[in-house]
């Protein structure tokens, strides 16, 4: 249930409660809602958490203050406001006609900035802009691993599984958060607290026509590499279709973005916030590397994979990321360590 006044603030042109069932907060956010009478369900925001939608004090007091000045309005008999503008629905405010009559003179193409790719956007803000990011990028020499998977690819058919290099990533992944805990956390600035996940749920990042889609894998340590590449590949093809269920895309605890599938080798990845930390992957290519042979150097092609590893620098040292890059890189060199995992 809103405040009395609510329903008549809306009416005389103030917010539209949003009117959730459920709304993650603080305390000290919630404390502020009882204060100022207002029910934290109906406070508009755009942020989230783990899926949910995600209320700010500030987001608290401005809903409120809209409210105030909405009834005060109301009781001064003032002229009523013009009916808020549902840009969602196609309208757009003058300026912005204005601009888009300008584009289509010039030949320009306008595209609504809305719905998925608006969410995206939103979330991509607010983690470029909050957490401050730093990104270590190193190079795992996977002339084993292409062995392993070529080996096991015929038994993965048998089953009707398409073997990627995914799932041995995804392990080699898990095996280094088990060393490294600070990358599978989250810190929850306004309890001052960082929180360090005992789950190894890891979110895959997909391109789709809507826009980037990050389906999550639970419980990455408890399957084994064929149940890993079919469980990913039945996400990915539904994340295409636009098929996944909002809960498929909640709960992660660190994500994995292949832009090597597109042939690119290093990026800066975005983490996935209030995630800490974000693995990139490029191309697995043939490229010179040196290598020993009868007590000499020699440059060599061999197959490698770029890796780029993005973290949140209030969390996680760079001494710490590097050494996480270490654990990964041994696991994906020497496959075999994977049975462990």
């Amino acid at each position: 249930n809103g405040p009395a006044g609510s329903s008549t603030a809306t009416a005389a042109g103030g917010p539209e409660p949003a009117g959730r069932e459920t709304t993650l907060a603080t305390p000290a956010t919630r404390k502020v809602a009882r204060e100022r009478d207002v029910d934290i369900d109906d406070v508009p925001t755009d942020e989230t958490r783990d899926g949910e939608a995600f209320v700010t004090a500030d987001a608290v007091n401005a809903y409120a203050d809209a409210l105030e000045s909405a009834a005060a309005s109301t009781a001064t008999e003032t002229t009523p406001e013009p009916e808020p503008t549902d840009v969602d629905a196609g309208a757009e405010p003058a300026a912005t006609d204005a601009a888009s009559a300008d584009a289509t003179a010039s030949g320009d193409e306008t595209v609504p900035y809305r719905g998925v790719r608006r969410t995206i956007g939103k979330q991509m803000e607010r983690s470029k802009f909050t957490a401050p990011h730093v990104t270590h990028h190193d190079t795992a020499e996977v002339d084993a691993l292409v062995e392993a998977r070529a080996d096991l690819k015929p038994t993965a058919a048998e089953r009707d599984v398409k073997l990627t290099y995914m799932p041995f990533v995804m392990k080699a992944i898990v095996a280094g958060l088990k060393q490294h805990p600070y990358l599978n956390s989250e810190l929850r600035e306004d309890e001052e607290e960082i929180v360090v996940k005992k789950e190894y749920n890891l979110g895959i990042a997909v391109a789709t026509d809507a826009g980037l889609m990050v389906p999550v894998v639970d419980n990455v340590d408890e399957k084994g590499l064929f149940e890993l590449a079919d469980e990913v590949n039945d996400l990915a093809a539904r994340a295409r279709e636009r098929k996944l269920k909002p809960a498929e895309m909640q709960g992660g605890t660190f994500s994995i973005t292949n832009f090597g599938a597109i042939g690119g080798e290093y990026a800066t990845p975005i983490i996935n916030y209030p995630e800490t930390a974000i693995l990139g992957l490029g191309a697995i290519e043939e490229r010179p590397v040196v290598r020993e042979r009868d007590g000499a150097s020699e440059v060599v092609p061999a197959p490698t994979l770029p890796l780029s590893l993005s973290i949140d620098h209030r969390v996680v040292d760079g001494a710490v990321a590097a050494e996480f890059a270490n654990t990964v890189m041994e696991r994906l060199e020497n496959p075999l360590l994977l049975l462990n995992e």
